[in-house]
């Protein structure tokens, strides 16, 4: 497969984003419930935000997607682990100034999300054009030749 080779960083924002609504949870069922069992499903709540982040943002499981090749309609993911997966994109996906989800269909059911810090800014311009037009813009040094 030929294509653009992005590496994806770290995203510390997008791991206290997922820890403050962790938190937010947390707290609202120790708010609402109060008891035992409410501080139990709390602190499950923040134990589960601490895993997400850890895996999502921080790129930290064996899963976790390190780097992403983009053709036409596929993209090939290389995980932490060294697994290298090619698979087919679903149509919804979702492109902002701050983030791309991009949902998978095949051979997983997935969505990666890439936020803004994961990438260069030209990177993550070129990832947002790609997932709304399906391709890469030409260079300009290209269109000269």
């Amino acid at each position: 497969m030929s294509g653009t080779r992005l590496e994806l960083s770290r995203s510390w924002t997008l791991a206290g984003v997922i820890l403050a609504l962790h938190a937010a949870a947390a707290a609202s069922v120790i708010t609402v419930m109060g008891t035992a069992l409410g501080y139990a499903l709390g602190a499950a709540f923040l134990t589960l935000g601490f895993a997400a982040a850890w895996a999502r943002a921080l790129h930290g499981s064996k899963a976790s997607v390190r780097f992403l090749e983009l053709s036409r309609n596929e993209i090939l993911l290389e995980l932490k682990d060294g697994r290298r997966v090619q698979a087919e994109l679903g149509p919804a996906r979702h492109v902002s100034r701050m983030m791309v989800t991009l949902p998978l269909r095949r051979p997983m059911r997935r969505t990666i999300l890439v936020a803004r810090d994961m990438l260069g800014a030209e990177e993550f311009r070129r990832l947002r054009l790609w997932a709304l037009w399906g391709r890469l813009p030409v260079a300009a040094k290209q269109l000269s030749a």
